[in-house]
């Protein structure tokens, strides 16, 4: 219990922790701030077992400045400015920068520093799982679907850029606003996405990183000249894909989206994001956001999985297709047109993807392949492909929904 308390503040304090304590000691420290905060939590998970403090944020947040002090001590790095903080007047104003609207402006700016145009898009993105949710290595190389090398190599050079170009915790210009939030956005979708489909093996789902990528969402929408149809369309899609959270397993099992409780469809969420949906609508801006959230308002919208306007999101994915080409796509267009019996448009779809492109998901790509085969009749290709989505996915609890698939396959 314990443990999972550790691994939920993570979650939680990780980005507040190393935002705050950011501003603190200087961008330029970056790096020693990130392992002070692992350290922390690390000696959170053994002190706790036995038993828990008062108020474990506080208690992490203590220690994590306190470590980090220790560190920049050793290394005799700005050691006058750490003696004023630690016994000068300073000393006074620190437990100001530890305050709630504190932490989110600093974690704001950190979402933006994420996003500076010195770093390539793909340092950006290494750099905010890491520096703004805490993932690992291994979490970030399966996000993105890379190797934990290529991950290295991103994070090494985007501090050497910190330094070197002299980056510091602040919003951009006002000019330069517009572009970095489609980085923001970017990054925010990962967040989510790995929350809402994990590449873990053993775990289905995260609240927790659902959870986070709502918040740092919201948090952006709260500052009006960080408002976009983007921004708030993306808000809309994490709000009806979070509204569903719950029933997408029960008994430890994977419920496809035909067999979902729907009475579990969490409503206040699904209006939040009806809300959100709309206001997207009032600013010129388009994305795929705000058709990725129209396709969720058909799901969320349906009484029945029958009374699913699959025709609608057919052409919404074609919209998508047209601004963003891509396999990813093309899988999800051959699903839907599965869902309505159209075989011929689903093998087209599939025949036009690159299987290899698809990399840690290229079981979906077999998945669907064993479905389109099934309807077809022929079973004996639907049992082929099925089995290569088995061996070829690593996720616990999706091998155990295709197995089930495969053993029905086996009684036809």
């Amino acid at each position: 219990m314990e443990q999972k308390i550790v691994d939920h503040l993570f979650r939680h304090q990780y980005g507040k922790m190393v935002a705050i304590l950011t501003k603190l000691f200087g961008l330029t420290n970056l790096e020693i701030i990130e392992d002070a905060v692992q350290d922390t939590f690390l000696k959170a998970s053994l002190k706790w077992r036995n038993q828990l403090p008062e108020n474990p944020e506080a208690w992490l947040t203590q220690a994590a400045k306190n470590r980090v002090i220790d560190l920049l001590r050793q290394l005799n790095v700005q050691k006058e400015r750490i003696e004023k903080t630690v016994h000068g007047s300073i000393a006074r104003e620190i437990n100001e920068y530890f305050l709630d609207h504190e932490v989110e402006d600093s974690q704001l700016r950190m979402i933006f520093v994420a996003c500076h145009p010195s770093f390539s898009q793909k340092e950006q993105i290494a750099f905010a799982l890491k520096s703004i949710s805490g993932f690992s290595m291994n979490e970030i190389a399966a996000a993105l679907l890379l190797k934990e090398e290529t991950i290295k190599k991103r994070l090494v050079r985007a501090r050497k850029k910190i330094k070197e170009v002299n980056i510091t915790l602040s919003y951009p210009n006002p000019e330069e606003v517009q572009e970095r939030i489609s980085g923001v956005l970017h990054i925010i979708y990962l967040i989510f996405n790995e929350g809402f489909h994990s590449t873990k093996q053993d775990q289905l789902i995260s609240k927790d990183l659902c959870g986070e990528a709502l918040r740092l969402c919201k948090l952006l929408l709260v500052k009006e000249n960080f408002r976009t149809g983007s921004t708030y369309a993306l808000f809309a899609l994490l709000c009806y894909h979070s509204s569903r959270l719950d029933s997408k397993t029960g008994n430890g099992e994977i419920i496809d989206l035909k067999h979902q409780d729907r009475s579990k469809w969490y409503l206040p969420l699904i209006l939040l994001g009806n809300d959100a949906l709309h206001k997207a609508m009032e600013f010129e801006d388009r994305s795929v956001y705000h058709f990725e959230a129209a396709i969720a308002a058909e799901h969320v919208k349906a009484i029945k999985f029958e009374n699913t306007n699959w025709k609608k999101i057919i052409a919404l994915y074609q919209k998508i297709y047209e601004i963003m080409p891509s396999d990813h796509v093309l899988l999800s267009m051959a699903s839907v047109y599965l869902q309505i019996n159209e075989l011929t448009q689903a093998a087209s779809a599939l025949n036009r993807i690159n299987k290899e492109s698809l990399s840690q998901r290229i079981y979906l790509y077999h998945g669907c392949y064993a479905e389109y085969y099934e309807k077809a009749g022929e079973v004996q290709n639907a049992l082929q492909e099925i089995e290569l989505a088995i061996q070829l996915c690593s996720n616990q609890h999706e091998q155990h929904y295709l197995k089930k698939k495969k053993s029905r396959l086996l009684k036809k």
